[in-house]
């Protein structure tokens, strides 16, 4: 099996700073984001970082990895907290979820993260759940909706879409992670979106979270 096609577990970790952060010396930030930079790099998981800076009010910063099994992302999340960085950040948000090939589409693409595509300005970070009456709909009926949701999303071939899973090892039953450079992009995609069966389907779709691409050590020199 290639390494695309292998399994991953995902998990989004939101963070807030504490306003004691802004308060250190800037020679003491630099090292401290060096620090950062070099934990998470030596974790060999795949990681990428975005800043929430300005777009929420519950959110500085994501770091977003992929790895093989939760407990690799638990020695890097621990490591992260041992830096002097780490002494400052609050966790808002977490979600957990994993790849699974989909029973709805025929001829599947590996996930945009796991491939290693070039990374995109922008990533929209979407959990959602749908209601019980979507599944007990015959396969039939389902496999029907999907086609018409899937032929929408090919009207954006610029939009790499991450779908995983959160069933029975989060609260949602999925987790999307939408790789946009312009984000009147996705905007345009959810507007057409919920003209579709599906929409009907979406018990809980909030929150929808903007995030920026930003490098480890450029983002923690943004947070003040």
């Amino acid at each position: 099996m290639s390494e695309e096609n292998d399994q991953y577990y995902f998990n989004f970790s939101f963070f807030k700073v504490d306003p004691k952060w802004r308060w250190m010396a800037d020679l003491a930030k630099e090292e401290s984001a060096k620090e950062v930079e070099n934990v998470i790099r030596n974790s060999k998981i795949r990681f990428r970082s975005y800043s929430n800076l300005g777009l929420r009010d519950d959110t500085d910063f994501l770091f977003w990895f992929a790895a093989k099994t939760v407990e690799e992302i638990q020695v890097v999340i621990e490591k992260l907290y041992k830096t002097v960085f780490g002494k400052y950040i609050i966790p808002t948000m977490t979600y957990l979820s994993c790849t699974r090939p989909s029973i709805y589409v025929k001829e599947q693409k590996a996930h945009g993260f796991v491939t290693g595509n070039e990374q995109k300005k922008h990533v929209i970070v979407y959990p959602f759940t749908k209601t019980r009456e979507w599944y007990l709909l015959p396969k039939e009926k389902r496999q029907e909706i999907m086609d018409e949701h899937i032929e929408v999303s090919k009207k954006y071939p610029q939009i790499v879409l991450n779908t995983t899973y959160s069933f029975g090892i989060h609260d949602e039953d999925f987790m999307l992670a939408f790789e946009v450079d312009n984000i009147r992009d996705f905007q345009d995609l959810i507007m057409d979106l919920r003209e579709t069966q599906v929409s009907t389907y979406v018990k809980n779709d909030v929150p929808m979270i903007v995030c920026v691409k930003k490098d480890v050590i450029p983002l923690i020199s943004s947070l003040g």
